[in-house]
């Protein structure tokens, strides 16, 4: 009776606010927040609007809770500690983020469902790994599978993870090896079981060799023709039933040669053919080009426009453009011309820029002869064949802004 002397009156109210503000304990609050629902049947929607301490669906959860349990859902009844995951499982989803981190809550729920029959919520995975402190240190239970020495335990430990419920997906991460190479290891455990994680032996089988001595006779004999290679003899053996690839008829060829001391095929004698713009002096040729440059980090399109000495190999000039344009092209030359003077003579192939009217003017004011190498045709070109454009240029980004 004494405390009730000093306790503070005050006038009843149905704001929630001061009604939050009168609970002294979070139990006390909880009770409040449902008591209309729970003693007049208010509805929880006009609870939830008059509060908006929750939502609707949590309302009525929690009065549906308080019919179950009473009093004791307040204060963690022995049903709510039932609806908790075990501390084992707790463990185990804890153990394995820890050893890969790689791991989503569904895939640790899987594993958790293939130990212990019972697989969390995602949501509740998220929290025990929130809750629960990480340990300061944790070893692999398993080498990555290229740095295991014996290929036979390198698919025991992938066969082991799965059959702890892990996914393909983090046995590869886990592992650090391609997923083909996980799906590949358990499909020969499904098949052949045990004997599937051995190694086996490779090439063809005994007792089906294509390569006999009739094979080998018939290779001899057609071998004694010179002009015959590899892919001849394919063929012809083809044609009597008797089917080798190029590469094996290729082998026997080779250990045929070495047998019986045959010469290998020569092949027809081409002659040499001469560029037709070699120059004997220097500035007698000159060869222009554009090339379109496919492997740089300018973005979009980009080119080169190049003038060669022929007879020295010398880049006279050179620029990068966005466009293959005449502008460009015309640049170059005044640059190279400015240089060293005009040369007797012009080689290009049969592009735009180098037959423009304006070009054909600056050749003949220069006194420059143009000559174009023959279509399809481009060796005759000695940017092509005597010379190798580097594909970027330290100086062309700024060049093409």
């Amino acid at each position: 009776m004494s405390s009730n002397r000093h306790r503070r009156r005050v006038e009843p109210t149905d704001d929630w606010e001061q009604i939050e503000l009168l609970c002294g304990w979070p139990e006390q609050r909880d009770y409040e927040l449902i008591r209309p629902s729970v003693l007049f049947g208010s509805p929880a929607s006009l609870r939830a609007k008059e509060t908006g301490a929750v939502s609707e669906r949590t309302l009525q959860r929690r009065v549906v809770r308080f019919e179950a349990d009473g009093m004791e859902c307040f204060f963690g009844s022995e049903a709510a500690r039932r609806r908790g995951l075990p501390p084992s499982v707790r463990r185990l989803v804890v153990d394995l983020k820890a050893e890969y981190p790689g791991f989503n809550p569904n895939e640790i729920a899987n594993a958790c469902y293939v130990r212990f029959g019972r697989r969390p919520a995602r949501k509740t995975v998220k929290r025990v790994l929130a809750e629960e402190p990480a340990p300061l240190r944790f070893m692999r239970r398993f080498a990555p599978y290229h740095e295991t020495p014996e290929p036979a335990e390198r698919r025991r430990a992938v066969v082991a993870l799965h059959a702890e419920g892990w996914s393909a997906k983090a046995i590869a991460g886990y592992l650090r090896v391609h997923r083909s190479t996980v799906h590949r290891v358990l499909r020969r455990w499904v098949e052949e079981g045990v004997e599937g994680l051995e190694d086996k032996p490779h090439g063809r089988p005994p007792g089906v060799r294509r390569v006999d001595l009739k094979a080998i006779e018939a290779v001899r004999r057609l071998q004694q023709n010179p002009n015959l290679g590899a892919f001849r003899i394919h063929a012809a053996l083809a044609q009597i039933g008797i089917h080798l690839s190029p590469r094996t008829c290729g082998r026997i060829l080779a250990t045929n040669r070495t047998l019986y001391g045959l010469d290998k095929p020569k092949g027809p004698s081409k002659e040499k053919r001469e560029m037709p713009f070699a120059a004997s002096r220097r500035h007698q040729f000159w060869t222009a080009d554009v090339r379109y440059i496919d492997d740089h980090k300018l973005g979009g399109r980009a080119y080169v426009v190049t003038i060669l000495e022929n007879h020295s190999r010398a880049i006279l000039a050179s620029a990068g453009t966005r466009t293959q344009d005449l502008a460009s092209y015309l640049s170059v030359l005044y640059a190279a011309v400015e240089r060293y003077g005009s040369p007797e003579a012009l080689g290009t192939d049969g592009g735009g820029i180098f037959r423009a009217r304006q070009a054909r003017a600056v050749y003949e004011a220069l006194g420059i002869a143009k000559h174009e190498i023959e279509r399809g045709r481009p060796w005759q070109s000695y940017i092509e064949t005597a010379l190798t454009v580097p594909m970027e240029c330290p100086s062309m980004s700024s060049h093409l802004q």
